[in-house]
């Protein structure tokens, strides 16, 4: 009772923040408006659908790789891909790996029975850390095979701390990414688990080996070092203008906001005054040689700008919690980020290694770029250790497979 009370103020909390002109919230409720009439409308035969269900655009990346070699193996699959978010679906609606695309209809008991009685599907697989409780609790009446991928679990996590257990003994099985997770999963009395790795790695390193170009960043860089901040919020951006100000000849900076609405480029775009910009979206109508800034104003560019990066900074390290530095280090350069990146294991994995370097301000911003850029080898220490540490860890994606093939589930 306690979690439908909770889903049902949530709902009318983001209705509410649609009403006041939340970007985000506006489309969440209207991209779910008449959505459950319009599934139960196709017709989905019987068990015909494999279910990916993602929160957002960084847990598509991680099943993505899974869909895509399903599709491989067996192109007549019919893949159902689900978001949570605006910022997953919006960017990844038209995806074409799925046959069909969807915002996930509000966790209530209602919603999911029903989803779940139009879809039927054959399999279900949550991405990372996705638990609601209805569409579960519908998947078991169903006797649907359901798992977890790319799963990772901590401690203080609220089935652990208030013995919440009934969400996860609806999985099959749970594919997790570390050691940990396994031993808390064990703890409780799970043992239907697999180490299998992040799936997130086999994506890097498909997409580094795509050998995709960006003419607009090339002819940009004209010679020059690159420095890209990907993912970045403005409590990012105002650290990385001073570093902009007084970096050495020879450098040049592309910044690639998380958000790229009007609203942010309206909060950032003061800082920058005196520093020559360009914008991507505005192509080879400036005079990109001359400037020392390129803001990538669009979406679906930064996994392979991050390919002319001579260091790389991944934002959200300030704010909430980096964003995925995976997509930097498969290049093989130095990375950095902000300090709140404790629950991000290969964060602190490529830490340890000395690949990547953590920031707490502007000044250590500048500390760590300035020993990069003048000791060659502490460079190349962090450069070589970070594209070893992702080739390490790829091959998640076939396990899984694997498993899930010899139980003829897909």
């Amino acid at each position: 009772m306690l979690y439908r009370l909770g889903t049902q103020l949530y709902i009318l909390a983001i209705k509410l923040a649609a009403v006041f002109g939340n970007a985000k919230a506006t489309l969440w409720v209207q991209g779910r408006k008449g959505l459950l009439e319009k599934i139960e409308a196709i017709d989905w035969g019987n068990r015909e659908y494999i279910w990916v269900h993602c929160a957002s655009l960084g847990e598509f990346e991680q099943g993505r790789p899974l869909i895509e070699k399903i599709k491989q193996e067996n192109p007549q699959q019919k893949i159902l891909l689900t978001f949570f978010s605006p910022s997953g679906y919006e960017v990844r609606k038209n995806y074409t790996g799925a046959n069909y695309v969807f915002y996930l209809p509000a966790d209530l008991q209602d919603n999911a029975a029903r989803f779940v009685a139009a879809v039927k599907p054959k399999t279900a697989l949550f991405v990372k850390y996705e638990f609601w409780e209805g569409y579960l609790s519908a998947l078991q009446s169903t006797n649907t095979p359901t798992f977890l991928v790319s799963g990772i679990f901590r401690a203080n996590q609220y089935f652990f701390k208030y013995k919440r257990l009934m969400p996860l003994r609806v999985f099959n099985y749970f594919f997790v990414q570390n050691q940990a997770s396994k031993s808390i999963l064990n703890a409780h009395g799970f043992a239907n688990i697999d180490i299998t790795g992040d799936t997130r790695f086999d994506r890097v390193s498909d997409v580094a080996q795509s050998l995709s170009k960006l003419a607009i960043v090339e002819e940009f860089a004209n010679g020059n070092k690159l420095f890209i901040a990907g993912s970045t919020w403005y409590c990012d951006e105002i650290k990385i203008i001073e570093l902009i100000k007084k970096a050495p000849q020879g450098w040049k900076f592309v910044i690639v906001p998380h958000e790229v609405g009007i609203a942010h480029f309206k909060k950032t775009e003061p800082m920058y005054r005196g520093v020559k910009v360009v914008h991507y979206s505005k192509g080879k109508e400036q005079d990109l040689a001359g400037a020392q800034v390129l803001i990538i104003d669009t979406v679906g560019t930064l996994s392979t700008a991050y390919r002319y990066a001579h260091i790389s900074y991944v934002g959200g390290g300030f704010n909430n919690g980096i964003h995925n530095i995976l997509e930097a280090s498969v290049y093989g350069h130095p990375v950095l980020f902000g300090p709140k990146h404790q629950k991000f294991a290969e964060a602190l994995e490529l830490k340890k290694a000395h690949a990547a370097f953590s920031v707490n301000n502007a000044k250590e911003l500048a500390g760590i770029f300035n020993l990069l850029n003048t000791d060659k080898s502490a460079y190349m220490v962090a450069a070589t250790n970070s594209r070893r540490y992702v080739l390490e860890n790829t091959g998640a994606t076939n396990k899984i497979y694997n498993h899930l093939k010899a139980q003829g589930l897909v």
